[in-house]
């Protein structure tokens, strides 16, 4: 039986056509097509090893098949940002780029860092993520043709138009797959339930939290705040104190809340109230709002930790 303490760490740098794979603790590296015969290959051997953690980065969704398909398999597979992999490399002087180099690093990184593992796949709950990762997109795509409109020539409207008409079909299709979808999984529907029983809570909202934040109910306050991106952070050195600032964080998921705290304001009796009482003790109205999208995000997550509906001070 292989010790623990043989454990390795693998980086895999992903492109379009090729994974670059480096084994730290054996020094060894390969490549294999990014292909299903590929990454049937790759997993194959990479069974062979004791793993610690494999680790990719998610690069434009190009790790996704591997992913899945390594989670479906039981490997401890941890997708990172890019950006943790660079700066950990700057931190360390190695500023070269090649895709054989930046293998080793994400295996580096994955030593010295430790990420934690991934769960394993659930391919339904894959599949959800996939339809909400599609919304966002056709979203993006309505909103540049909109801001395309006024812009542009007259004789063009016709164009844009058309198309934004189309892409409104589209939106409304996928909401309608989304509902079934979500309808027909028993844990996201309990979740999106007790998500969207918070006021100002929409689906739209409820399932991009459900896609982009699978850690609710399963982190403390501090941490969830932090995680969304609306934690704010010292900035101090020395005998000078500077202001607090949010940083960091899950773009797609603060936004999304910072839509809902909107309609918050002002059909939810608790958001209401804490927002008008910060503005009145001089906070900006910015300011006021990041605070309470943090107060949402924490009650939301003691209600998925609690497994309860929204009721005034559930956090």
């Amino acid at each position: 039986m292989t010790k623990p303490e043989n454990a390795v760490n693998v980086g895999i740098d992903v492109s379009k056509a090729v994974l670059d794979v480096h084994v730290l603790e054996r020094r060894k590296r390969w490549s294999v097509s990014n292909d299903e015969a590929g990454i049937s290959a790759l997993i194959g051997r990479l069974k062979r090893y004791h793993l610690a953690r494999v680790v990719i980065e998610g690069t434009g969704r190009q790790e996704q098949r591997f992913v899945r398909e390594a989670l479906a398999r039981q490997l401890p597979v941890i997708v990172v940002s890019p950006l943790r992999v660079r700066r950990y490399a700057e931190a360390m002087g190695l500023l070269a780029k090649t895709d054989e180099l930046d293998a080793y690093l994400i295996a580096a990184f994955a030593a010295a860092v430790k990420p934690p593992v991934q769960a394993p796949a659930d391919p339904e709950a894959s599949k959800i993520k996939d339809m909400i990762v599609r919304r966002r997109q056709l979203i993006e795509m309505r909103t540049m043709e909109k801001n395309r409109l006024p812009i542009m020539p007259d004789e063009l409207s016709a164009s844009i138009t058309a198309l934004i008409a189309v892409l409104d079909e589209q939106v409304d299709a996928l909401d309608r797959q989304l509902d079934h979808a979500v309808q027909n999984h028993s844990r996201w529907r309990q979740r999106r339930d007790i998500l969207t029983s918070m006021p100002g809570i929409g689906k739209t909202v409820a399932f991009t939290l459900l896609g982009d934040l699978p850690e609710l109910g399963n982190l403390n306050r501090k941490q969830i705040a932090a995680l969304t991106g609306v934690a704010p952070f010292n900035r101090d050195s020395g005998k000078s104190r500077g202001r607090r600032r949010i940083r960091g964080g899950r773009a797609t998921t603060r936004t999304a809340l910072y839509l809902s705290v909107l309609s918050a304001m002002r059909f939810n009796p608790e958001i209401k109230c804490f927002y008008e009482r910060l503005v009145a003790g001089g906070k900006h109205k910015k300011v006021a709002m990041t605070a309470c999208i943090r107060k949402m995000v924490t009650m939301l997550n003691a209600m998925v930790r609690d497994n309860v509906m929204w009721q005034e001070k559930a956090a």
